[in-house]
């Protein structure tokens, strides 16, 4: 388990953990329903940690018995769970909104409650900044979904401070209600996002444009580099799992080459490749050139050919 995954997904529990309490009191004293609904959605990103350092701590389990391929999947369901929080959240800001708008009140301690809605905005944007720079550096879903929960946060936070601050300014208190609903429109276009990213990872799509552009690049290079034993290559297959990429295709050499000397060239498409793409596992099939026949047909036991 990294060390380091743990350590940061506990520093977002503490935050928002404190920045909870300094909203729902906050929101006691003020009397503001956007207030609240943001202590509501830290209440739900404060769930979304918990379930991000669950997460970082099973997806780390080496593969076993039951689980070959390892736990990295874990982190993309607890990126579906989080968006699903996240869209409960905000159906409980909407309906406190909409109650609020029905009967109005005056916002109370105002001045104080601008200061709790910076003072969170601050503290989430150097936590979320923690985050997605380890979340990136480790390849962790879990920690890069709790990153963008808490980098909406500091736009929430200041809107809520700001509409609060008009509020002080103006004298019109359905403002309140009004940014609480704006509130929760942006924290569902965000659930909508990470639910759609983790489930195109739990349905094995495919890397991205630019990582099998790599891949390409590396196959080719031995490919040349072995010209006389190595024909060609097909079926390229590619999907993630976890912050694990992994990479299967078939290649195509001459069939009088020894075990040994195909086992080299296999080692080195597994060297290469791990090395351009940190957190990699490589499947090579060989597969016998035949002159009268076509190879990237002879097995078609994976499915459709992908060249």
């Amino acid at each position: 388990m990294s060390n380091r995954k743990t350590k940061v997904a506990l520093l977002s529990i503490c935050s928002n953990t404190v920045l909870i309490i300094l909203k729902v009191m906050a929101g006691i004293l003020s009397g503001s329903v956007s207030i609240i609904s943001e202590a509501i959605h830290s209440s739900m990103d404060l769930v979304a940690s918990l379930i991000a350092f669950m997460a970082v701590q099973k997806s780390s389990k080496p593969a076993d018995r039951d689980h070959p391929y390892g736990h990295g999947k874990i982190e993309n369901i607890s990126g579906i769970v989080e968006g699903l929080l996240i869209f409960i959240a905000a159906g409980m800001i909407v309906f406190e909104a909409v109650k609020k708008i029905l009967e109005p009140a005056e916002i109370e301690q105002a001045w104080i409650a601008i200061a709790v809605m910076a003072t969170a905005a601050v503290i989430n944007y150097f936590v979320s900044r923690t985050l997605y720079k380890v979340a990136k550096e480790e390849d962790s879903m879990a920690l890069e979904a709790d990153a963008l929960h808490l980098k909406t946060d500091v736009y929430t936070s200041l809107g809520v401070g700001v509409g609060i601050l008009l509020i002080k300014l103006t004298g019109f208190v359905v403002l309140d209600s009004i940014v609480a609903i704006l509130v929760a429109l942006l924290i569902v276009k965000e659930a909508w996002a990470l639910c759609y990213n983790a489930l195109e990872y739990l349905i094995d799509i495919r890397l991205s444009d630019e990582e099998e552009q790599e891949i390409r690049a590396v196959i080719e290079k031995i490919k040349n580099d072995y010209a006389s034993q190595l024909m060609d290559y097909h079926k390229l297959k590619t999907r993630k799992s976890g912050n694990i990429r992994h990479i299967d295709f078939h290649i195509t050499v001459d069939p009088t080459l020894s075990v040994k000397d195909a086992h080299e060239i296999v080692g080195c498409f597994k060297k290469e490749l791990c090395e351009r793409l940190k957190n990699t596992r490589v499947s090579v099939h060989i597969d016998p050139y035949t002159p009268l026949g076509d190879n990237r047909e002879a097995d078609d036991s994976d499915g459709d050919d992908n060249y």
